[in-house]
Formats: C-alpha cells, structure tokens, sequence
C-alpha cells in the first residue's frame, strides 16, 4: 500500500483581498478586514484538522502604515477586539500564538494584548499560528543581521537563520497568496527559499477550506528537489550507496 501524500508541515499565507471584497459590496474596506478575521477562523481550524502543524500569516505589512488613516485605525481597533474574543477559543483549541513583527510603533495598549496573546497560549503544541503585524521580511533580515552583530558573531548563513524572527519553526513548505497577485510582497524573504508558491484568485474573504485543499493538493503534485535531480530523489538506499 503506497503511502498517502504528505502534507505541508508549515503553510504560510498572505490574506490578500480583504478591501477588494468590501468595495465590491459597496461597504467600507474594514468591513472586508473583519471577514477577513473569519476567514482565519477557518484556516486556523482546517489546518489543525489537516494535520498541519504551523500557520503563518501575514497580516499587517510595516508598508501598510501607508494606507488610509481610517483603515489603519480601524484594523488596529480590530486587531485588538480580535484577540480578546479569540485567544481563549485559541488556547482551547491547543493553538500556540506568535506575533512577528516590528512593535516599537505600536501602542502600548496593543503591545500588551498581543504579549497576553502569546502568554496564555504558550503552553498549547498543536498548531503553532505566526500572525506577522507589522511585518518586512526586509526588515527581518536587517534586524537579525544587527542582532549578530550586537552579540559579536560572524555574519553567517546558519547564524543568520538563527537569528531570524522565525527561527522557532521550520521554513514554510507552502506559500499561498490569494486576490490573484503574484508576488512575495516583502514577506518571509528568507524563509521561503524553497517554499512551494500557489496563488489563488479568491480574495481572501471567499477562501474556504476547499480552497486550502485545493493548495495542498498542489502542493502534493510538486516534485521538491531542494537542489538535487529527480535521479538523485528516487535513487534507492542501494544505488546511492553505490553512487
């Protein structure tokens, strides 16, 4: 009996179409942003029932500061809001929360929810959901590279990766971008060295636990060679001892 696919260990996400939705239904951006929160609601779920063991997602960029006062406003309102009804489904449902990202230009008020956040989950091993909040993977490379040099260590790649604000978990397997952009947007730079891309044209708000299968099905098709030749990968224990 042939083994069944394997499924990504680390997805990793950007929720694109939040405002696109909203505008289409003639309703102010936010409004998308908080189905947008449902529609993590879901993700988070399917992907612990999946077998997934960790979820990044990238919610605010350190470029969307540039966006509308009004939304800006009303996402950090949402944000906050956000946490406290969910935190405790969260910790119930053996979710372990981290916030990546620059807090320096955040209030303090946001500053304490997200550490109560990660406080009251930190025991939880299930799932492991990165919410990256006021994120730049450029950003993250340049901190971890001022951190090493803090500490006195050599500028390394293995020094650099340890550095790095997601050096708690492993690369993302799977990369997936909804709205039907096609691009990183300055997001994990670094880890998704090797990441499977998959772009979707829902907008987020409509990406639904079909869709994530959709991905991971995909993702399953994908032949990852890390570098190697398909040779190499299906070479038996015997042929690559003779090699």
């Amino acid at each position: 009996m042939s083994a069944s696919p394997a499924v990504p260990h680390h997805i990793a996400i950007v929720m694109d179409g939040n405002g696109r939705w909203a505008t289409r239904r003639f309703l102010p951006r936010v409004a998308g942003h908080k189905q947008g929160v449902e529609s993590l609601r879901r993700c988070v779920k399917a992907c612990g029932d999946r077998g997934v063991r960790v979820l990044t997602v990238f919610a605010f960029s350190s470029e969307n500061w540039n966006r509308p006062v009004e939304e800006v406003t009303g996402l950090m309102e949402l944000m906050v809001g956000a946490l406290a009804r969910e935190v405790p489904k969260l910790k119930e449902d053996g979710v372990q929360l981290h916030f990546v990202g620059e807090r320096g230009g955040l209030s303090d008020k946001m500053v304490g929810s997200l550490l109560q956040a990660e406080a009251a989950t930190a025991q939880n091993h299930r799932l492991v959901l990165n919410v990256c909040f006021n994120y730049g993977g450029r950003w993250d490379i340049a901190r971890a590279a001022a951190e090493l040099a803090r500490r006195g260590e050599a500028l390394t790649e293995a020094n650099l990766d340890r550095a790095m604000a997601l050096a708690h978990v492993p690369d993302p397997d799977l990369l997936i971008r909804t709205g039907g952009e096609q691009r990183l947007s300055n997001f994990l730079l670094w880890q998704s060295a090797y990441a499977e891309l998959f772009f979707s044209d829902k907008l987020w708000p409509e990406f639904d636990e079909k869709a994530l299968d959709e991905a991971i099905a995909a993702f399953q098709k994908r032949e990852r060679r890390f570098g190697k030749t398909s040779a190499q990968l299906n070479a038996s224990p015997t042929d690559r001892q003779i090699a």
